[in-house]
């Protein structure tokens, strides 16, 4: 346990780290198995693709997927004096998660929330990002201790992008995490409706097994932004698991460049211009 100084210290860490961030993002979802996880990678991914210096934390601490998804899963963050190295996805971007800490991917994590508080903060306070365009977080699903630990933790949220599915349970939990946000002052970005329809890998055809428009009429009832909606392929689970996004297919993929659409809206939403080629 920390002292009072030492407290001290790690706060000014903390607040001098995320002063070289310039955008912020949380990634929530009301309920698991929305797709969450995929969320953040590829739009960490294709963040980076466009040239934007990115980080990606993931504070999923029970279920923390993000290395697996961009095939990083061997490697290690380094823990030197002048603080922790993040694993270098690509030139643009740098991952931190528990999952590159070297423990037993099979053992249950059984903390307390004091604890989980602790390990967020420390990622937060001693990952030498250095300058970042944008700091994706990939929270669990839920609005419980870690996300709530990032939003307070951190000086510069610039927004919360909630993720959720067409069925009308996935959308009741989703504006949970939307008043979560108002309530703890994050603006949200807006909302994305992921496995919005089907695309068959024979036809293309787009079926809608998991109905459609929910997320778009919540954004509307909830009076903030749709992003717009990810069908969902089948190749998608394939490619995840190979620890590759599916951003990169954008020139085969209609779900590809349904995405890219909705990280280019995202950028227009903190002010950015999309001046790459993606």
């Amino acid at each position: 346990m920390m002292n009072e100084k030492e407290v001290l210290e790690q706060e000014k860490r903390l607040k001098d780290k995320m002063a070289k961030v310039k955008h912020a993002l949380i990634v929530m979802s009301g309920k698991g198995g929305v797709g969450k996880t995929t969320v953040a990678v590829n739009l960490a991914y294709a963040l980076s693709l466009s040239g934007k210096k990115t980080g990606i934390l993931d504070i999923d601490i029970h279920g923390p997927n993000i290395a697996k998804m961009l095939g990083i899963e061997k490697q290690s963050l380094y823990n030197l004096e002048a603080g922790i190295e993040p694993v270098e996805v690509s030139n643009n971007l740098k991952a931190v998660s528990l999952a590159l800490t070297g423990y037993d991917p099979d053992q249950p994590i059984i903390w307390r929330g004091p604890i989980k508080a602790a390990v967020i903060r420390q990622f937060l306070a001693d990952v030498n990002w250095g300058e970042l365009d944008y700091l994706v977080i990939d929270s669990p699903p839920g609005t419980g201790d870690e996300p709530l630990s990032a939003c307070q933790l951190m000086p510069n949220v610039s927004g919360a992008i909630i993720v959720t599915t067409p069925q009308d349970v996935a959308i009741l939990d989703a504006r949970k995490s939307v008043l979560f946000a108002r309530e703890i002052k994050i603006p949200v970005t807006g909302i994305i409706e992921n496995m919005s329809g089907f695309i068959c890998p024979n036809c293309q055809t787009e079926i809608n097994i998991f109905k459609k428009g929910g997320g778009e009429k919540a954004s509307q009832e909830l009076k903030i932004p749709f992003l717009g909606r990810v069908p969902f392929n089948p190749e998608f689970v394939e490619l995840a698991d190979a620890g590759t996004p599916f951003v990169s297919f954008q020139d085969k993929s209609i779900s590809a460049l349904a995405f890219m659409e909705i990280v280019r809206k995202i950028e227009v939403s903190l002010g950015e211009k999309n001046e790459s080629n993606i």
